[in-house]
């Protein structure tokens, strides 16, 4: 259950954050989970995915996602271009370090993210801290380096 009820601590943000989420197959149910547990917390921004991790994160939690193609098919080339046009505030992008295949799309992404200084998290720990972030306000400036409406 969800309340408005301010909880001590925490700044509500006005601000509706664009967040892509990727994960690499081995990965994706890592991904369901993380999002169902922060649902409340995604379920405030707008979400947009890889298609079979959109798909499954969708499914599990109810949030809507915008699908692009498959990873492999073009999906981080999508969502790459999104960054390129600063139409992206936070990357969560969970990868499997034992495949070494999966990676030229994830130093794609990170190079961008890096580029267009855009927060990005490749594994569980380090996405809980960016959500966590994103409840308390703390990714607020990235509405000063895009202040147009999404």
């Amino acid at each position: 259950m969800t309340t408005d009820a301010a909880v001590p601590g925490e700044k509500k943000t006005g601000c509706c954050m664009n967040i892509a989420l990727m994960a690499h197959d081995r990965k994706k149910e890592l991904m369901v989970q993380f999002c169902i547990a922060y649902c409340g917390i995604l379920s405030e921004h707008n979400l947009c995915a890889t298609h079979v991790t959109g798909k499954l994160v969708s499914e599990a939690t109810g949030l809507p996602i915008t699908l692009y193609l498959h990873a492999d098919q073009g999906g981080a080339q999508q969502i790459g271009s999104r960054i390129s046009f600063n139409e992206i505030d936070l990357v969560l992008f969970f990868c499997d370090p034992s495949n070494p295949k999966g990676f030229d799309d994830i130093n794609k992404v990170e190079r961008l993210c890096d580029q267009y200084q855009i927060p990005f998290a490749t594994n569980a720990a380090t996405a809980e801290v960016l959500v966590q972030g994103l409840r308390r306000g703390d990714l607020d400036w990235r509405n000063i380096v895009n202040p147009q409406k999404r």
